[in-house]
């Protein structure tokens, strides 16, 4: 589980994106004009080779509580739809 003290710092999003993965599931974290977009999707392709049927996605304040609210959300998708990223992890 991703922990918001050990999540990456919010100057990193003014540059790039970040992305990771958790047992069968990967995620991508960016900074969209005034906002947080984060997206969860299924292994084995990288975000750009995974269909858009595929994503999930949703945004946050681009503020430190935003963030926070970035890694429950993502935290949240992995519990919610562990059975899924199992049986992706397992291929």
């Amino acid at each position: 589980m991703l922990e918001k003290e050990h999540f990456v710092p919010m100057a990193f999003f003014k540059k790039e994106a970040y992305t990771g993965s958790m047992k069968g599931m990967r995620y991508r974290v960016s900074k969209e004009e005034d906002a947080f977009e984060a997206v969860v999707y299924p292994e084995p392709y990288g975000y750009d080779a995974t269909p858009e049927e595929d994503k999930t996605r949703t945004s946050f304040p681009f503020t430190e509580e935003g963030r926070g609210q970035v890694v429950n959300w993502i935290n949240e998708q992995y519990d919610s739809r562990r059975a899924l990223w199992d049986e992706k992890a397992r291929k």
